[in-house]
């Protein structure tokens, strides 16, 4: 009987298993330890050296909205913006569509983030607006006005 119970366990069947469980193991690990360092570093750095000096940092996300009715307006703006090292995470329509002058939101703590979107685009600083809360994923809005022409498109 001990002889017949010693076989069971030598079988391949056990090595298969053996090696699954060694393989998710490990899966499992590099997950936890991906997880922990998003947590702990929450902000990954922009490398790019052919970005003006300004823009080098921490990568600011944020998402455009269009407040002028202007088609295709917002994605314009995006493509800039990703352009020049910011995140965009979200493009969409403002709530109404006669917004006349251009203006951002911070969104997070870092005032600085809406500063840097608003000198990129050439939005005067007294066009930032504060509504912070923990409760917002993104660190700034940019709400496009029917100004957009007088915007930086470099």
């Amino acid at each position: 009987m001990a002889q017949h119970l010693d076989e069971k366990n030598s079988s391949p069947n056990n090595l298969y298993l053996n090696a699954a469980i060694g393989f998710l193991s490990v899966l499992l690990l590099g997950l936890l330890l991906a997880l922990f360092t998003r947590i702990v570093y929450p902000r990954i750095f922009n490398q790019r050296a052919d970005q003006p000096s300004e823009l080098i940092g921490s990568i600011i996300q944020l998402e455009v909205l269009n407040g002028c009715g202007e088609s295709g307006i917002a994605n314009n703006f995006t493509n800039l913006l990703r352009s020049n090292g910011f995140d965009v995470v979200e493009v969409g329509n403002f709530e109404r569509f006669d917004v006349e002058n251009t203006f951002v939101i911070s969104r997070s703590s870092s005032f600085d983030n809406a500063k840097r979107v608003a000198n990129a685009l050439g939005v005067d600083e007294k066009n930032i607006i504060r509504e912070e809360s923990e409760d917002f994923y993104l660190d700034v809005t940019v709400v496009l006005g029917k100004d957009y022409k007088n915007l930086n498109t470099n």
